[in-house]
């Protein structure tokens, strides 16, 4: 016991950066920092937490600087010596990347989606919108529920989903994509695409966003994108396709794109090619309300923000909220059935009966 030693004191500290930053797993960074205060202070004053969340996540090379957040106010920069200042501010940062870090680790992803933003194009609207992606039924109110593009000649011609996500930090894993099979149509044709990719990023304006003509008709000029992944082969499937990305990525800002390329599908009624989707998902969890992004730029630097008051929150497997935009789209169907059907209460009231039959945590906010 006499011959221990504590190997910080005895190398040199470019050695000993070498060690610890060759550790990849935050379980171990975290062991270290409750070693000794010797060890804490060595994390602390060399931002290993920092490195390591740079390593996994290359955007938050964009963060100008760290925030916290204690009842609302932010903490203000307390008078003193610039060597005080610094010590501060590497406390501070090892407080929001230790959380990231961590909450980054193991986490039980659930689909993220809070609404439907935009589609590149349109077929018929609103029967055809972007907003029927949200619902993983492929019937609502006796109809086939899926967004469609316009015809095109060209198979080439590519489309966009936009989404936005129920917080505007996130760690997303997976896309999930299922492509509209037309059953009503002879030979049940399948509108899927070649390839999907992704981009994710936040609004160059918000103001921009409050338009409802982005339902009918985005345009992809007013989003900076951050992150754009590989491209992913498609299916000619009507299933839910996955699309696991490499690794975590982080969502700053809260919007994602679907990129669709390469259409298969010719309507035989036009002789045009068409892409048409029923259902998509997008897994992750969210780091809100813990760490918040604010003052995003065109240039993507922001600031993080670091909740103090957010303890305990975002746990995994907690149960999420439904999204605003299904209820509201469901209210819509059924007043339209109501007003198709206001003549046939026998049909009406059938369907009253189903929807009563389904189940009740579909329409739980």
């Amino acid at each position: 016991m006499d011959s221990r030693i504590d190997f910080l004191n005895w190398l040199e500290i470019d050695m000993s950066m070498k060690i610890l930053t060759s550790l990849e797993d935050p379980a171990d960074l975290a062991r270290i920092s409750c070693v000794s205060r010797t060890w804490r202070q060595f994390v602390v004053e060399n931002a290993l937490w920092k490195q390591l969340c740079l390593r996994r996540f290359p955007q938050l090379s964009k963060v100008a600087h760290v925030v916290e957040v204690n009842d609302c106010e932010a903490n203000e920069p307390s008078a003193g010596s610039s060597n005080s200042k610094e010590c501060e501010t590497l406390e501070r940062d090892h407080r929001a990347y230790a959380i990231l870090g961590r909450r980054c680790k193991e986490f039980a992803a659930e689909d993220c989606i809070s609404e439907a933003i935009g589609a590149s194009s349109t077929d018929n609207y609103p029967e055809e919108s972007i907003d029927n992606t949200l619902e993983p039924r492929d019937i609502v109110a006796r109809r086939a529920s899926y967004w469609s593009s316009k015809g095109q000649s060209d198979p080439s011609v590519p489309e966009t989903l936009i989404y936005k996500l129920d917080s505007d930090f996130y760690v997303v894993t997976e896309i999930n994509i299922k492509p509209f099979r037309a059953f009503f149509q002879l030979g049940f044709p399948i509108y899927s695409a070649k390839y999907v990719r992704f981009r994710m990023g936040y609004p160059k304006s918000p103001s921009d966003l409050v338009s409802d003509s982005m339902k009918e008709s985005s345009h992809d000029d007013k989003f900076i994108w951050t992150y754009t992944s590989q491209k992913f082969k498609m299916a000619r499937e009507s299933i839910l396709q996955k699309f696991k990305l490499p690794e975590p990525i982080l969502c700053i800002g809260g919007f994602v794109q679907i990129e669709f390329l390469g259409r298969v599908q010719k309507q035989t009624m036009d002789c045009l090619f068409y892409i048409c989707v029923s259902h998509v998902e997008v897994l992750g969890q969210s780091l809100a309300p813990a760490l918040a992004v604010e003052d995003l730029d065109p240039s993507g630097r922001f600031v993080l923000k670091n909740n103090l008051q957010a303890k305990g929150d975002c746990k995994p497997g907690l149960p999420k909220r439904k999204s605003r935009a299904i209820t509201e789209q469901r209210a819509r169907q059924l007043q339209g059935l109501i007003n198709e059907f206001e003549d046939f209460d026998e049909d009406y009231a059938e369907y009253i009966l189903a929807l009563e039959d389904e189940s009740d945590e579909e329409f739980v906010l």
